[in-house]
């Protein structure tokens, strides 16, 4: 056997040795929980035979502890790039069976390498997390390569898309370069965010509760909105990372990818005629109306289970990707509240950044009141919509359906706002604020010295809805570009789209605003 052939064997060996993780055994145990391995998360990822690893041989220096003759293979953490449905993308991968996918220096310098080269290459970047947080035994060198790898998020933010995966337990630091990244999916029963876990809790306030109360999938897709998606097992979560990919750019240079649609962009639709019920106070389903819209009626809704009373999604229209803001009217009949303020701005900004235009459709009747909102400060929070509509330059469209009060009328994206386009049905109720409240006000002293003030007050109130309650007062003054039969709301929306797509828009040059977080 010749000296080449002998070194080629060595290198086989050695690959060998690294792909079997942390051991059979170790990888048996954490397939017994329902996971897929690292590298089994990397196959499903990326197309088949496209995934190059790098830094497969890369090893720990820590002496202390008797680590010297610990040895951890690729150091707990696989990265590498390939294709993912035929576009380039970066990822890593912890490897919780070898020494919990716990951070270190070399661990953090892997990472960090793939989210430069990702930032070099403007390719998307996903970090498949499954880590039991910083390794203890490094100190101060694991902490700082925490440091980097938060320094990197923060650069490459807007830049390329980020997303993480949370598919294990991640505490402490480890939860912060997820939260610091765009888009976060959570696996049911088997990943947990948390800074301090249930026994630390415990200890230091004396209240009890478990990893899935306190920082499972659904703790932070219902209660934090900290994860944007829930997935039921390791397998789904990729499935759904990858098509969220399919809407996005690779880069803020870049626009999305345009998809091939045999939707009718002339398509129209008579039911939206009927789906505004005729009696004000009752609800419809918002999701209704946009299914009608979108290209085969398919949309990708982040933040599913959070601030339900308004809808954030992904769509196509006539094969362009776009970003929808819609209020619910099934939910708290579809008030701006805090949760729903900080959950459409971080969108907003996000679809901004990578270049999707913007459509909102809007049914609000205002801000949501009460002293607890008040006192958790929605004037701060509600202030981020009017902040972030204003900050967009992508092309806006908006779509009024109903009512459209008030405050919660600019924060919705009105033309003052920078609307570039705005629609109204003929059912919209465009006013400062609803016709009894209005009534009340002006009326008072009338309606008070009247023989009978309950019919008076009626009549102030019709009096009221014929004036304003309508789409038509908006319009003659320009705040409506056009009100339009919602059968027709398909075509008119992509044609709008259509001739803003080469929308070009400067603003002042600073180094950056101060968004009221």
């Amino acid at each position: 056997m010749g000296n080449v052939e002998n070194k080629i064997n060595e290198l086989r060996e050695r690959q060998a040795q690294v792909l079997k993780m942390g051991g059979d055994k170790m990888v048996a145990k954490h397939k017994e929980k329902g996971k897929l391995t690292a590298r089994e998360r990397l196959d499903r990822l990326f197309d088949a035979g496209t995934f190059r690893e790098i830094d497969m041989f890369v090893q720990h220096r820590c002496n202390n502890f008797g680590m010297e003759a610990v040895e951890i293979p690729s150091d707990g953490v696989i990265t590498g790039h390939g294709m993912v449905e035929g576009r380039p993308v970066f990822a890593y991968s912890q490897d919780f069976t070898s020494r919990a996918g716990s951070l270190g220096e070399m661990h953090a310098k892997k990472i960090t390498k793939v989210m430069d080269l990702a930032l070099k290459a403007g390719v998307p970047l996903v970090g498949l997390n499954d880590s039991g947080g910083a390794r203890i035994q490094e100190g101060v060198d694991a902490l700082s390569g925490f440091g980097q790898i938060f320094y990197r998020n923060s650069l490459a933010s807007g830049v390329i898309p980020q997303i993480s995966a949370i598919m294990g337990p991640n505490a402490g630091g480890a939860v912060y370069s997820p939260a610091m990244t765009d888009y976060i999916f959570m696996v049911k029963k088997t990943s947990y965010m948390f800074i301090t876990g249930p026994e630390v809790i415990k200890s230091v306030t004396g209240e009890e509760i478990n990893f899935e109360d306190l920082g499972g999938a659904m703790a932070h897709n219902e209660k934090s909105g900290v994860a944007h998606f829930a997935c039921e097992d390791d397998t789904d979560a990729i499935d759904q990372i990858k098509k969220l990919l399919s809407y996005l750019p690779a880069n803020n240079m870049e626009d999305p990818p345009h998809v091939a649609t045999v939707d009718d962009p002339g398509r129209t639709d008579p039911a939206l005629n009927a789906i505004i019920p005729d009696n004000p106070n009752h609800s419809y389903d918002m999701k209704a109306v946009i299914q009608s819209i979108v290209d085969e009626g398919t949309f990708f809704e982040p933040h599913q289970y959070y601030a339900k009373n308004i809808i954030i999604c992904f769509a196509r229209l006539n094969g362009r990707t776009v970003g929808i803001i819609a209020n619910q009217p099934q939910e708290m009949a579809g008030c701006l509240d805090i949760n729903a303020s900080d959950k459409a701005t971080r969108f907003i900004r996000f679809c901004d950044a990578f270049n999707i235009p913007l459509l909102t459709i809007a049914d609000v009747p205002g801000y949501l009141p009460g002293s607890q909102q008040e006192w958790g400060g929605i004037i701060r929070h509600g202030a981020k919509l009017l902040w972030c509509y204003s900050e967009a330059t992508v092309p806006k469209l908006l779509l009024v359906t109903r009512k459209d009060y008030g405050g919660s009328y600019l924060a919705m994206c009105s033309k003052d706002l920078g609307a570039d386009m705005a629609f109204a049905w003929p059912t919209a109720e465009i006013a400062v604020m609803g016709a009894a409240g209005a009534a009340n006000i002006i009326h008072r002293k009338e309606i008070k010295g009247a023989q009978n003030p309950k019919a008076k007050r009626q009549e102030k109130i019709q009096e009221y809805e014929n004036l304003f309650s309508n789409p038509y007062c908006a319009a003659a003054r320009g705040y409506i570009d056009a009100v339009i039969e919602p059968a027709e709301t398909r075509p008119r929306l992509i044609d709008a789209l259509e001739v803003m797509c080469s929308k070009r828009e400067l603003r002042p040059a600073k180094k950056h605003g101060n968004i009221p977080v």
